[in-house]
């Protein structure tokens, strides 16, 4: 008995395991990415809540370009919050000169902010 068939109807190969022929299937295969902290916790999200999104994405070869999209969007809307919020809040050199720890406590206080705003806005949506 063979342990590898191909079926000519559907163009598939198949696999004996067991008693069964089980097909040999492969995903797409896609060029790998670093994907940083906010695709990564997206893709957690996704996995959890939007299975069928995250499938879609899979199965496709789609995933990682996906991914790495959203964690640059990302990345760069973090960095532009920041600035901006810094800058209408008046938390300036200056007051990293004058006062050190009134500085990292209103920054990590826009940090904070920011990263809310990315994760509702982009990660856990």
């Amino acid at each position: 008995m063979e342990k590898v068939i191909y079926d000519e109807k559907n163009g598939l190969w198949y696999e004996l395991q067991g008693d069964y022929y089980i097909p040999c299937l492969k995903l797409h295969e896609e060029e790998q990415q670093p994907i940083g902290i906010w695709g990564h916790r997206h893709l957690r999200y996704i996995k959890q809540h939007r299975k069928v999104l995250y499938l879609n994405l899979l199965t496709s070869g789609k995933l990682n370009g996906y991914l790495t999209d959203l964690d640059m969007q990302a990345e760069d809307m973090f960095f532009r919050l920041v600035k901006q919020m810094a800058e209408r809040e008046d938390v300036t050199e200056k007051l990293k000169a004058d006062n050190q720890m009134e500085w990292v406590g209103r920054m990590n206080n826009i940090r904070s902010r920011a990263k809310e705003v990315i994760n509702n806005e982009l990660i856990f949506s």
